[in-house]
């Protein structure tokens, strides 16, 4: 992970992903304004990065003293006072078009001009936010998980007018901080995060709805089975993984039944011959067949270290 020298970062929006952005930049060493239109948040949002600071320190996931991270944030509602030197600008508001474009419309007349503007946009592209902005080209959504101080995965999602050293300037950023920067190739409503999540729920709400299952059934399965999994790699690994000869093999066998299930909601998503074939020179690029055995070792592997984590602290991972 290359470093980079301190900079002051300012995080618009004292909520719970604006004080969780905080503390992501803080632990990398960086100067953090945190800026919320109400100052009767201000206050709060220090008393919960106070306590979400001491927990990452009882777990050992802090290089430095508590203080010593905490003292790099401070809280101000004073929009100009946040943006001044900024080099990144995190702008974590509610999930609301207007407000988002008013703000980014102030943001781009206050930042340094050659700040980064990110949007934590959940869903909204940018090309919804500043398409108008004369700075429109240093804007993006950097979409996080939440918390992102224990989900490092950052979504960049550029607009068609966001300039390639945007981005690659928030990347480098955001690796260098401890984060998985993983930049999309267009705007999608949703982007991969939320899309991924929102299929996986729409099912779920289906499969209660049809009788299948209870809710509490839905999340057994998922915590003690594929969240399990998918916390080590994600559903294209998986499927490559589960069946000797790779993806190809599991399409083969497996394609038809998804296909049947899919066809049930309504959906005709099919998994073409070009589809299959594109997925696995992908994987075949990441994975030769060769080293197939020994990645499934490894995955047997990792999952044996989160199983002996939670043996050590069953409390912590039992649900109520």
């Amino acid at each position: 992970m290359e470093k980079i020298a301190p900079q002051p970062i300012a995080v618009i929006g004292a909520g719970s992903i604006g004080t969780a952005f905080a503390i992501v930049f803080a632990r990398a060493g960086h100067a953090v304004r945190l800026f919320d239109a109400d100052p009767a948040r201000l206050d709060p949002a220090a008393r919960l990065i106070e306590a979400r600071l001491g927990d990452l320190a009882a777990f050992d996931l802090l290089d430095e003293p508590t203080s010593v991270i905490g003292g790099r944030i401070s809280g101000t509602a004073d929009l100009a006072e946040a943006l001044a030197g900024a080099a990144y600008v995190q702008e974590c508001a509610p999930e609301d078009v207007a407000l988002k474009c008013g703000l980014f419309a102030e943001l781009d007349r206050l930042a340094s001009p050659d700040a980064v503007l990110a949007s934590a946009s959940s869903a909204i592209p940018i090309s919804a936010i500043a398409a108008d902005l004369a700075g429109r080209a240093r804007c993006l959504v950097v979409h996080p998980g939440n918390p992102p101080y224990l989900l490092p995965v950052a979504e960049l999602v550029p607009g068609p007018f966001t300039a390639g050293a945007t981005v690659e300037a928030a990347a480098a950023l955001l690796e260098a901080a401890g984060m998985v920067p993983v930049r999309l190739e267009k705007e999608a409503e949703g982007f991969v995060f939320n899309r991924l999540q929102g299929a996986v729920l729409r099912e779920a709400y289906c499969l209660v709805r049809d009788g299948v299952a209870s809710v509490e059934a839905v999340d057994a399965v998922m915590r003690a089975g594929l969240g399990r999994r998918w916390a080590v790699i994600g559903p294209f690994e998986t499927a490559d993984l589960n069946i000797r000869g790779g993806i190809e093999a599991h399409n083969r066998r497996m394609g038809p039944a998804y296909a049947r299930m899919g066809a049930e909601r309504g959906q005709n998503d099919p998994w073409t011959p070009e589809l299959v074939a594109r997925v696995a020179a992908e994987r075949r690029a990441r994975l030769p067949l060769d080293a197939w055995e020994a990645r499934t070792a490894w995955r047997d592997r990792a999952l044996m270290a989160l199983e002996r984590c939670r043996r050590a602290q069953p409390d912590l991972f039992e649900p109520d």
